[in-house]
This record gives C-alpha cells, sequence and structure tokens, in this order.
C-alpha cells in the first residue's frame, strides 16, 4: 500500500558548502525572507510551520520564499503529518559565509 502521509513532493535542500555568495545576498535582500529569515532566528528549531509565518504574501508566493531560501542554504524543512516545519540552518551559514547572517539579523537604529 502507497505511503499516504504527504501528498507533497519532499524538499530539496542545498547544503550552504554548495551555495555562492550571490545566491545567499540575493536570498536575504529580499524583505519577505529577511522577515521570515528574522522570525526563523528568533524561535526554537522546527517550531514554526509554514503557515505560522504572518507575511503578506499568498501561499504560493510564500512556497516559492521558501524554495529561494532552501537553494540558499538558510532554511531546512521537514514534513511532520500536514505542516512542513522549519528551522534557520544558521550554524552551517555561519560556517560558510562567517558574520553576514550576524549582519543582516541586526536590528537598524
Amino acid at each position: 500500500m502507497p505511503d499516504r502521509s504527504s501528498h507533497r513532493a519532499v524538499p530539496v535542500h542545498a547544503h550552504p558548502e554548495d551555495v555562492p555568495v550571490e545566491t545567499a545576498l540575493a536570498a536575504l535582500a529580499d524583505p519577505v525572507r529577511l522577515q521570515l529569515v528574522r522570525e526563523l532566528a528568533g524561535s526554537a528549531d522546527w517550531s514554526h510551520s509554514c503557515g505560522s509565518f504572518r507575511v503578506p504574501v499568498g501561499k504560493a508566493a510564500l512556497s516559492h520564499h521558501f524554495a529561494v531560501l532552501r537553494a540558499a542554504g538558510l532554511v531546512e524543512q521537514r514534513d511532520q503529518g500536514p505542516k512542513r516545519l522549519n528551522r534557520l540552518r544558521r550554524e552551517e551559514f555561519d560556517a560558510r559565509f562567517p558574520g553576514l547572517l550576524g549582519l543582516v539579523l541586526r536590528e537598524e537604529g
């Protein structure tokens, strides 16, 4: 009998070691993606489902933003029942781009 636990494809993740700096910078340049990264940085790993973020975009756009963040090595996702949970890959990203995430996450002013 086929596994029907999820109707979605398993997300594809880039490892930060394989990400060019231009890809990382482009991912962090978008205000919605920056908001997602900031929310993840302030929460425990795997505590945010995709639908729990308060961003001004629809589901399709949100899915695209997460795909960009995965391709940049910033976010890892896993399915748990009907939810897709997220974690910021801070340690791995910091090893590849030391100090970059810290600069981006600093509060301005």
